[in-house]
């Protein structure tokens, strides 16, 4: 760990989509390595996180569709992490639009008012804001809009496909999973990465000294920041 960056120098940091598989990576990663002196989670409803986990985060329910009026979510963190998302088949494509771009710029907007200094997105590779798909449209779209914040470190992760064992039942991706689980052992940084190397690495980015205002990471440099960050427990 860096020096100056554990929990004693004071620094807070909030998480969107602390629900989804990257995010609860993240929180795990963020408690073991006590990073930061509080954690804020801004979510649509609190998370069930057991008695010892809720002890040591602060949660902030928020309507995501009159944000505005949730300012007081978003105010005196340092660092924010942004892991929200959805898909097309689980909201539709105008949800989808809503939730991946337009809530995260909104929620990037109200941060930077709040006193952030760095906010760390997970997007995905192929985002491209002139894509013809558009999952990779919105996803290139969002990026640029969070970097229009104006935010004094902005960090972007690029991931491929996120390994991890869902909660929820998606059997297509678990299919999916299954084969880029077999081809990762050929080429490991090519096609996939597991939600654990993507949570090491957002931490990771915090913790070392930006390279920029803008820092975009793919998908090969997010596995080598994640496997050269610290394990849990060490």
């Amino acid at each position: 760990m860096a020096a100056g960056s554990g929990a004693g120098s004071g620094r807070t940091c909030f998480v969107l989509g602390a629900s989804g598989e990257t995010g609860r990576a993240l929180l795990r990663e963020l408690l073991a390595q006590r990073v930061f002196a509080r954690v804020t989670l801004v979510g649509r409803r609190r998370l069930s996180l057991g008695e010892e986990t809720e002890a040591a985060v602060e949660q902030a329910v928020v309507d995501f569709e009159r944000l505005s009026e949730h300012a007081g979510a978003f105010q005196g963190h340092d660092v924010g992490f942004c892991c929200l998302g959805t898909t097309r088949a689980k909201a539709g494509a105008d949800g989808f639009v809503r939730v991946d771009r337009d809530y995260v710029a909104q929620a990037a907007e109200l941060a930077q008012a709040g006193g952030c200094r760095h906010f760390v997105l997970q997007s995905s590779q192929g985002a491209n804001q002139h894509s013809k798909f558009l999952y990779l449209r919105v996803k290139g779209e969002v990026e640029n809009l969070v970097q229009a914040v104006g935010f004094d470190r902005c960090t972007i992760l690029r991931p491929a496909v996120l390994l991890c064992k869902r909660q929820e039942s998606r059997p297509t991706e678990w299919l999916v999973q299954k084969f880029l689980g077999v081809v990762a052992r050929v080429f490991p940084t090519a096609y996939s990465v597991p939600v654990e190397t993507v949570a090491r690495a957002m931490v990771a980015s915090v913790l070392r000294p930006g390279e920029g205002k803008v820092e975009v990471l793919e998908n090969a440099a997010i596995h080598e920041l994640g496997k050269a960050a610290p394990q849990q427990g060490t």
